[in-house]
C-alpha cells in the first residue's frame, strides 16, 4: 500500500513538537481526514491516544520514539519516511470492551488496546468474585485489584505485575492480579481472547473499587465485563524486522 498523504500528531514535549516542525516541513502535514496514514511522534502514551483516535477513521497508526519508552514505536529518522511508511509490516490491533456497572445504575462501555484494571479507591484491599464464560472460578478473591491485558498490553502494566508476555497475534488474554492476598498463592491466568470475563465487587461500599480501560477511569463500580471487540481494529505499522510481534519476542529475553 502507498502512503502518499500524512497526518502527523504529536506529544507535548519539546523532542516530540521539534520533530513535528521537521517532518512537517519535509513532507507536508494534512488534516487525518485527508490522509493515508497517521505517523505518532511521542511515547506508548501517544500511541495509545492514536489508536483510540483511529478506530472511527481506520487510518493506519505508524509511530515514532520522541518518548521515554516507546515499546510500541520505531526508531526515530528524519528521512525517508515515505519509503520507511511503504515497506512497513502490519499489525491488526483490537481493542477490549469494558461495561461497568456503578452504584448510580448507570453502565459506562470503554475501550481498551492495553489492559482493563481495577483497583480499590481506599486504604482497605478489594474483594472480588471472578467469573469466566459463566462459571464461577474464583468465589473471593482480596487484593489490590486484577487486570485483563491484550497481547499488546502484556508487556505494559501487566509485565509490571509479574502477568505472562503473549506474542502479538496469539489469540489470548492475561489474567493477573495486583498484590494479592488470598487465594495467597494464586498467580492468574491465560484466557482464550473469546471469553468473557465478569468482576463482581464485593462489599462494594465498604471496599470501593475503580474501572479502569487504558486511561479512562469509571469509579464505584459494582461489576465489569471484559471481551475482546471482535468488530472493531485498528492497523499498526513496522519497520520490517522490528515488527510488534518481534518487540513482544524480544522483551522476554531482556534481563
Amino acid at each position: 500500500m502507498k502512503f502518499n498523504k500524512i497526518s502527523f500528531l504529536a506529544s507535548d514535549s519539546a523532542e516530540a513538537k521539534r520533530a513535528l516542525k521537521s517532518l512537517a516541513k519535509n513532507f507536508g502535514n494534512v488534516r487525518p481526514d485527508d490522509a493515508d496514514v497517521l505517523v505518532a511522534l511521542g511515547g506508548d502514551g501517544l500511541m495509545l491516544q492514536a489508536l483510540h483516535g483511529c478506530l472511527k477513521s481506520g487510518l493506519p497508526v505508524y509511530g515514532m520514539n520522541r518518548g521515554s519508552v516507546g515499546f510500541l514505536m520505531n526508531d526515530f529518522k528524519i528521512t525517508d519516511l515515505p519509503t520507511r511508511l511503504n515497506a512497513a509490516e502490519q499489525t491488526l490491533i483490537r481493542p477490549l470492551r469494558m461495561v461497568a456497572k456503578t452504584h448510580d445504575g448507570k453502565r459506562h462501555e470503554r475501550l481498551a488496546f492495553n489492559e482493563v484494571s481495577f483497583l480499590r479507591q481506599r486504604s482497605q484491599a478489594a474483594k472480588l468474585r471472578l467469573t469466566i464464560d459463566g462459571r464461577v472460578r474464583l468465589d473471593e478473591m482480596i487484593c489490590d485489584g486484577m487486570m485483563v491485558a491484550s497481547p499488546v498490553g502484556s508487556t505494559a502494566y501487566n509485565l509490571s505485575a509479574h502477568g505472562p508476555i503473549l506474542p502479538i497475534g496469539a489469540p489470548l488474554l492475561a489474567l493477573t492480579p495486583i498484590s494479592v492476598f488470598r487465594p495467597r498463592r494464586w498467580r492468574g491466568a491465560i484466557l482464550p481472547n473469546a471469553a468473557k470475563v465478569l468482576i463482581d465487587i464485593l462489599e462494594s461500599e465498604k471496599r470501593p473499587v475503580a474501572a479502569v480501560a487504558d486511561h479512562d477511569e469509571v469509579r464505584n463500580v459494582i461489576s465489569v465485563e471484559i471481551v475482546e471487540d471482535k468488530k472493531r481494529s485498528v492497523k499498526m505499522l513496522f519497520d520490517p524486522g522490528h515488527s510488534l510481534a518481534e518487540r513482544v519476542l524480544n522483551e522476554q529475553f531482556k534481563f
